[in-house]
């Protein structure tokens, strides 16, 4: 007994750094949030006033403006982001020359700071000098607002995020195309299988567990998007680039309505949890695990 006491508390000192971050800077932060999202809280008052801040939150058309456009931005750059890291992936891992080269070229990119990313496509998509009107000007196409009218703005952010479709997704990617048999594509070949039949009954099974792990990464990053939009757009035109995390942000820090830009906090917690259940409830349907029997 004194020996299992004395690995339980050399386990526990072992730990303790991080179970001080984790009380100290998520799980303590995070109860405050709650309490504060009970609050009418403008850093001078803290009165509390219950649910009230969660009752608000159906009044208030730039919540579910936010949340919509949110929704709308997940919807678009998570399918064409997977799809674009996948199609990638595969291509990097054919046998090709200096092919370390070609993965770190399509690698780079992701190493630029989201800051300098943000300017960098501000400059592409400016209606006067911008690279992107200049090319379809060339073709006779007139120049476009790509950032300043309301059926484009949204679109063009969604564009901006495929900037990073051969980062870590892509290498995740390359390590599930790696783990894959080989005899399974043999096999496949045996029976008569094209390339096109082989991805879609091989890589894309073998690939599921892979798949499904960059989705919830992915859907929760694109819950959360706030640069773009707070660096080029700043929520317009019209609130068309109004995002959820950007709208908190205005909240708290612009407005310093602390009560209620926790309560929008939590609602996106909620929501982001029961997006999560959802896909791993899906996942059931089509994600195969090697060597799984159903």
């Amino acid at each position: 007994m004194p020996r299992i006491r004395s690995e339980s508390l050399w386990g526990y000192i072992f730990i303790s750094p991080w179970l001080i971050g984790f009380l100290g800077l998520i799980a303590g932060p995070m109860l405050a949030s709650l309490y504060l999202s009970l609050t009418n809280y403008d850093l001078k008052h803290a009165d509390f006033v219950g649910a009230a801040n969660y009752q608000r939150l159906y009044a208030d058309p730039l919540f579910w403006k936010a949340l919509i456009n949110t929704v709308l931005y997940t919807a678009l750059a998570v399918p064409l982001g997977l799809t674009g890291s996948l199609l990638l992936a595969v291509l990097l891992n054919q046998e090709l020359r200096l092919k370390g080269v070609w993965r770190a070229c399509f690698y780079i990119p992701t190493l630029v700071p989201a800051v300098a990313a943000s300017f960098l496509w501000g400059y592409v998509y400016n209606r006067e000098y911008g690279l992107l009107n200049q090319v379809i000007g060339a073709a006779g196409i007139p120049k476009q607002g790509w950032l300043e009218t309301t059926h484009w703005a949204l679109p063009a952010l969604v564009m901006m995020s495929l900037w990073t479709i051969g980062g870590g997704r892509m290498i995740i990617f390359l390590a599930g195309l790696q783990n894959i048999p080989t005899s399974l594509y043999e096999a496949a070949a045996i029976d008569g299988a094209g390339r096109w039949r082989q991805f879609w009954h091989v890589t894309l099974p073998m690939l599921s567990p892979v798949i499904f792990f960059n989705m919830i990464l992915g859907a929760i990053g694109a819950f959360q998007v706030f640069t773009q939009a707070f660096l080029i757009t700043k929520g317009g035109p019209d609130d068309a680039t109004l995002f959820y995390a950007l709208y908190l942000f205005r909240m708290a820090f612009e407005q310093f309505k602390f009560g209620y830009a926790s309560a929008l906090a939590w609602v996106l917690f909620v929501i982001l949890a029961g997006l999560t259940a959802l896909q791993f409830y899906l996942a059931r349907h089509w994600v195969h695990y090697e060597g799984e029997r159903k």
